[in-house]
């Protein structure tokens, strides 16, 4: 992988097996995961969200849970097929969202009743809390800042 000036003026693409994805797109995305993290951070750290209860209601709802590995299926696929891209850089780890993202999606599509074994990864929400405030601080400073 390098880097090389393409597009417009001043813009950088990064050009990976003879596929060139513009630097722009991983700034989209960054800055869309930025403030999806830290909004969701905020409330997990805050306590407005508490994730053992949302598993409860993904239990009692197949309709909610399919839809929601619906729409993860989907946007995962999104993101692996315009920004699969696997560097030695930060962008690398949108290439890993997108890929858990499909996984996930998968699981709670085929197997919906897999979130019962994830519901004690999720005990502890102010944790998650802020591994999402620092996601989304880290993708901010990436998105938006650099």
């Amino acid at each position: 992988m390098y880097w090389r000036r393409g597009g417009h003026a001043g813009s950088m693409n990064k050009v990976c097996k003879g596929e060139v994805i513009p630097m722009e797109l991983s700034i989209v995305v960054a800055r869309i995961l930025a403030l999806t993290y830290l909004a969701a951070g905020i409330a997990a750290f805050g306590g407005a969200v508490t994730f053992g209860k949302m598993i409860d209601d993904f239990e009692r709802s197949p309709a909610l849970t399919f839809v929601t590995g619906f729409l993860t299926l989907v946007l995962g696929t999104l993101l692996v097929t315009y920004h699969n891209v696997w560097v030695k850089n930060w962008t690398v780890l949108i290439t890993i969202i997108g890929w858990m993202s499909v996984l996930k999606g998968v699981l709670l599509i085929a197997f919906p009743r897999y979130l019962g074994f994830c519901k004690g990864w999720y005990q502890h929400s102010r944790a998650w809390g802020f591994l999402m405030l620092a996601m989304g601080v880290l993708f901010g400073y990436f998105g938006f800042l650099r």
